[in-house]
């Protein structure tokens, strides 16, 4: 059936929203597409649905191709599978909880691995019921401390999660290039370029972890490539760790004074005034105290030394020292540690300790991998208004573990050999991971195999934003008048618009549209009576469907305008011409 604007419900606006920051957000919502709830929480309107819908189509599409069937779980789930596997606790204040009347926790759920893994334990027990992949499209909850930019980042949004499940090793090797081959299919139809990188697995554990990118300027993601093909994201980067260095002849370590020095740049002015060397920031060392959250509550506070012409990356710190929370030391953390002299911490003091022992602060001392025996540096001397000079790692002090918290920049080597990196932003459109048996091992996920024998599930795990991906193709397919779809995803095939006050271009556009719809496409007729032709060409240029048809002043002769929204053409044709040029 023709859908009739007249009778369609739909408001457009012709201001762009006051808390819109992206094209996407300000387009979506001035078409008619979503509505603003809450922050990061949006109504969909019957245009966004059909946007959503095509969407959703294309996913299940490849997903079904691929082996894999769908099912469906609740948002709301209970506490006891999440405490189970841990996550009740990890995920922190990042989800919304809840009671019901009978004092049980619940959650709406962010992800839903247990469900999965609850639902196959209690279907299947043999090795002979898999391989199995299942898949669900489902809202998930997050409760972002910044819900910003639109459907980028909400607090509910709209995920594709499949879940694999296998006995061998081998097996979950086959499900997740199933998955991942199907992930480049989807991306390719939606006319969305990817760049596949390797990533962290956070929260999910797992062993092999990889994201698929979509190189914007707007992307939250910082992700680094090579010439030679080597692609992470920055908190999977690992550092290339030079060769470590004889120190044996190297000078002792001298103590020298160096008032009002807090900041590398001043040390480095000072150090080479008074000391006999030319010396940049690369030749201090750092040191950077940062209080750890442990998830029974507790606060630890550490001291990470890394070379002085670097910074910590907040992302890649996050992961280095997760679940914990990580944070900078504040004051009242240097007040239960008084060995830690601001401005002037280093891993080593004049009275000892002894090596092996615990660090010259008396807390746990972490290093760069770029740290390696036999550097020399120039770093705190744990005395205020004092600093050291020829500190040699592995000779004069030693660290409790090393950590990848450091920026990455650009020229830095990639870790396979591959060559210099550069860096790009970029917005994460789908993730693929190698679970392994973390959950079933918490769940009691077990099989029998050949041999009778109970073996533990090997699971893979792989999600797409839905909604994320909407707004992404939002960004990628607009001007300055409105949204231009692709046609994999427009709300509808054709835009019928019925122009002036003659009976005739009404018939015609009429008659129009019911062929067009007959033969296999959605047609949106604007039927308005008594709107002006630049009202309407307004709205059509801000909806977006890529094909419109202006019936107006040539109706009487049978003639009508294709207008191409995607190259602007616009040509006057015959209608059969035009019915010939849009069928399927």
């Amino acid at each position: 059936m023709v859908t009739r604007l007249s009778k369609f419900f739909l408001r457009t606006l012709r201001e762009d929203p006051a808390d819109a920051e992206v094209t996407s957000h300000r387009l979506l919502v001035r078409a008619g597409y979503i509505r603003r709830q809450a922050p990061g929480i949006f109504a969909w309107l019957p245009l966004g649905l059909r946007v959503k819908a095509r969407l959703e189509k294309v996913i299940r599409e490849e997903m079904d191709a691929a082996g894999a069937q769908e099912v469906h779980f609740p948002a709301l789930m209970p506490r006891d599978p999440y405490e189970a596997t841990g996550r009740w606790d990890e995920y922190g204040d990042g989800i919304f909880r809840l009671k019901d009347r009978k004092d049980a926790d619940y959650l709406l759920a962010p992800t839903h691995e247990e469900a999965f893994t609850l639902l196959v334990k209690d279907l299947y027990s043999s090795y002979k019921d898999l391989p199995l992949t299942i898949y669900q499209i489902q809202d998930k909850y997050r409760d972002e401390a910044r819900p910003r930019a639109g459907l980028l980042r909400g607090r509910e949004f709209t995920m594709k999660d499949a879940y694999s499940f296998d006995h061998t090793d081998g097996g979950l090797d086959a499900s997740y290039m199933a998955q991942r081959d199907a992930y480049e299919r989807i991306f390719q139809r939606l006319g969305l370029e990817y760049v596949i990188v390797q990533a962290d697995a956070g929260a999910m554990g797992g062993s092999r972890s990889e994201e698929f990118l979509h190189p914007t300027a707007v992307g939250e993601d910082t992700f680094v490539r090579s010439p030679g093909g080597y692609a992470a994201n920055v908190e999977a980067f690992e550092t290339v760790v030079p060769d470590a260095i004889p120190f044996d002849g190297l000078p002792a370590p001298v103590v020298y004074d160096s008032p009002n020095t807090p900041t590398i740049e001043t040390l480095v002015a000072h150090s080479n005034a008074v000391l006999d060397g030319e010396y940049t920031a690369a030749d201090t060392l750092k040191n950077v105290v940062l209080a750890l959250t442990h998830l029974d509550g507790t606060r630890e506070v550490v001291v990470v030394g890394l070379p002085g012409d670097r910074d910590v990356d907040d992302k890649r710190v996050e992961v280095a020292f997760a679940p914990a929370e990580v944070e900078a030391a504040n004051d009242a953390d240097f007040e239960k540690h008084p060995l830690l002299v601001k401005g002037y911490i280093g891993p080593w003091s004049e009275t000892g300790p002894i090596l092996g022992e615990e660090s010259a602060t008396g807390i746990r001392y972490f290093l760069d991998p770029r740290v390696v025996d036999g550097t020399s540096w120039i770093t705190g001397a744990n005395i205020d208004q004092k600093h050291v000079h020829s500190l040699v790692a592995g000779r004069d002090f030693t660290a409790d573990g090393f950590v990848e918290v450091a920026t990455v920049r650009e020229g830095d080597p990639a870790p396979d050999g591959s060559g210099p990196v550069t860096l790009a932003r970029g917005m994460e459109i789908g993730h693929v991971f190698q679970l392994g048996r973390k959950y079933a091992d918490a769940l009691g996920l077990k099989v029998l195999d050949e041999n009778g024998k109970l073996v533990t599930v090997t699971m893979g795990s792989y999600g797409i934003g839905v909604t994320r991906i909407l707004a992404i193709i939002a960004e990628l397919n607009n001007d300055e008048k409105g949204l231009v779809w692709p046609d994999a995803v427009a709300p509808f095939d054709v835009h019928v618009i019925a122009t002036g006050k003659d009976p005739v271009a009404f018939e015609l556009a009429e008659s129009l549209s019911a062929q067009l719809e007959h033969s296999g496409l959605d047609v949106l007729y604007d039927d308005r009576a008594k709107v002006s032709p630049g009202v309407k060409f307004a709205d059509a240029e801000l909806i977006g469907v890529p094909r419109i048809v202006i019936v107006g002043r040539g109706a009487a002769d049978g003639q009508v305008e294709l207008w191409d929204r995607r190259s602007g053409e616009r040509d006057v044709v015959p209608v059969h011409d035009a019915l010939h040029a849009l069928r399927p």
